[in-house]
């Protein structure tokens, strides 16, 4: 399997060296091997939150009637979040964004890894956690500020009116963030990868198929082909995501042991 790994790390290679215009796509495998396991896994937080009926915790009628279970599964989350860093992947993307060959990030994950390990431009089309805002009057509040209210009371609430306060993560049936722009990333792109995803979930999973050029799919899960043909598909990596990208940048060494 070494070789496979070596061989598709090579063409990958020779891709990056041609492009000029990357665009990533990224799905909860992006983040497993920081130590962020899939939500709905044995391990995953809506078990270790105990919470029986997880369909709830993201819809936006259930946090208006009962905002206390989100928040329950909100509090785990943070805590995780304490306790990881971004992958090798997470980083190899940034340096690629200083060396001006990313243009951007589209992401599914909430985690805000892409941030921490250096990348600016960021669109994350579910949300994130970076800032809280208040249902009532709008007052949007900080990361810091939100996530301690949150972890000293089960609801927390506003300062300037009481209402609750709902991290900007986009629930069921809410619309979402920057669908359009993301669109225009893609159509742009000379090298798309799509990375941790099994492109089921919509609208994510319509977007590569908008891409100008080249798609690199690295994924080891099942992966749907309803929205991207496998004939579209440059190349398909069924590896770790960082093995196989600490692989390519063996011809790069664009990220050192201590980030990018």
């Amino acid at each position: 399997m070494a070789h496979i790994l070596e061989e598709q790390a090579t063409r990958c290679a020779a891709m990056l060296e041609q492009a000029r215009n990357v665009v990533l796509l990224s799905g909860a495998g992006m983040s497993t091997s920081a130590g962020i396991p899939d939500f709905r896994g044995p391990n995953g937080l809506y078990r270790t939150a105990e919470i029986a009926d997880p369909e709830r915790i993201f819809d936006l009628s259930e946090f208006s009637r009962n905002p206390a279970l989100f928040y329950r599964f909100h509090r785990a989350f943070l805590s995780l979040l304490d306790t990881v860093r971004p992958t090798f992947a997470h980083r190899f993307f940034a340096a690629l964004e200083q060396k001006g060959i990313l243009k951007g990030i589209v992401t599914q994950n909430i985690d805000g890894l892409d941030q921490r390990a250096g990348s600016s431009h960021v669109l994350e089309i579910h949300g994130g956690i970076e800032t809280s805002t208040c249902v009532q009057c709008s007052r949007t509040y900080p990361r810091e500020a939100a996530a301690g209210k949150a972890l000293e009371t089960d609801i927390p609430h506003c300062d300037s009116c009481g209402s609750v306060l709902k991290p900007d993560i986009v629930f069921f049936s809410e619309q979402v963030r920057y669908l359009e722009e993301c669109v225009h990333l893609v159509k742009a792109s000379d090298l798309l990868f799509v990375i941790g995803s099994s492109l089921t979930v919509t609208p994510a999973a319509l977007l590569p198929a908008y891409a100008g050029k080249d798609i690199v799919v690295v994924n080891r899960g099942p992966l749907s082909f309803d929205y991207l043909p496998k004939k579209r598909i440059s190349l398909l990596v069924e590896e770790d995501i960082d093995a196989f990208f600490k692989a390519v940048d063996t011809q790069f060494s664009l990220v050192s042991e201590n980030g990018t």
